[in-house]
């Protein structure tokens, strides 16, 4: 009897493991999600024509546009006055948060939407950039890099002063959720995807693909020029039946961010967001990259879910009004 004790301990330890594998697969980041920009091959030519867009009388060019120290303020009149920490930052340690976050708060999807968080959530979220208790799943995703790198050094009166704007700006509708089983052809820039030139379409699978609607107006940072995110067909349908915790492998959503997914408390509104941004949270939390206070309590809900389940869910948060 002796003779089989190894190799059935051997035997019973690979089924369990390939059972934790089943439940838990492990697998690369989707690329989609995690947009990383290709290695440059030189440096580019910036434009310096002078470019306008529409409701504005300011002028940026594209060179000033990518300057990562000047934020085109094309609509002041819709937005209060900004702090200096948002408008300006700090050459060369501080980008200003408006740079990527935008004058209006809603962002890009490579990035968050701060308009209307609790000022005392964003607070908390740089705290644990700062404690990297808050990180990408994705190491080369440069935009949540740059918040573990530098953008936590701002002082602690800065960071409230910041908090507090992006709490009092209006949550709009951003985001243009298309249901679809044939999407157009994209490739990463900037961090976010991109059309393809010639244009050319292609099966969207199991992805989102969220893009500018106006890629020259989104490179000029005009923040009243938003996004379509394209979703597989039937994925907001069943994202709301996930949403409600009847498929049982999450509780109801609306228990902890509010009627509507509009926010209770300091629990964030999720309602009208970005999908990839979403799916990238709940990748990030599943995976552990994400695990703050907030984030520690999400971990049982997202347990389970499958990357299937976070486009569904993705989807269905995104299309609901902000």
């Amino acid at each position: 009897m002796r003779h089989f004790r190894w190799p059935f301990a051997l035997f019973f330890l690979i089924v369990c493991a390939l059972i934790a594998l089943a439940d838990n697969p492990i697998q690369s980041t989707p690329y989609w999600a995690y947009c990383v920009n290709p290695t440059s091959t030189g440096a580019k030519v910036e434009d310096e024509t002078p470019r306008h867009v529409p409701n504005s009388d300011a002028t940026f060019t594209l060179k000033q546009a990518k300057d990562l120290f000047i934020v085109p303020d094309w609509h002041p009149a819709g937005h209060p006055a900004m702090p200096e920490i948002v408008l300006h930052g700090k050459r060369p340690d501080l980008f200003p948060c408006s740079y990527c976050h935008l004058p209006n708060g809603l962002g890009r999807p490579e990035n968050a939407s701060l308009a209307g968080l609790p000022a005392s959530y964003i607070i908390r979220q740089i705290a644990e950039f700062r404690s990297g208790d808050r990180k990408s799943t994705e190491p080369a995703f440069r935009p949540t890099a740059n918040m573990t790198d530098r953008e936590w050094k701002a002082s602690d009166q800065e960071i409230a002063a910041a908090a507090n704007y992006f709490s009092k700006l209006e949550r709009k509708p951003w985001i243009r959720v298309v249901e679809t089983s044939t999407v157009p052809k994209t490739h990463v820039d900037g961090w976010m995807l991109v059309l393809d030139t010639p244009t050319a379409t292609e099966p969207i699978g199991q992805r989102i693909i969220e893009t500018p609607e106006d890629l020259d107006r989104t490179e000029l940072r005009d923040d009243t020029s938003g996004f379509v995110a394209y979703v597989p067909e039937g994925s907001i349908k069943r994202g709301k039946f996930l949403a409600t915790g009847s498929e049982g492998k999450n509780q109801p959503c609306a228990k902890c961010h509010g009627p509507g997914l509009r926010g209770s408390g300091n629990v964030p509104p999720i309602s009208g967001r970005s999908p990839t941004y979403m799916v990238r949270q709940l990748y990030d939390i599943k995976s552990g990259a994400r695990h703050g206070v907030l984030a520690q309590q999400m971990r049982q809900q997202v347990a389970k879910l499958s990357l299937d389940d976070m486009i569904a869910l993705a989807a269905y948060v995104a299309s609901l009004r902000p």
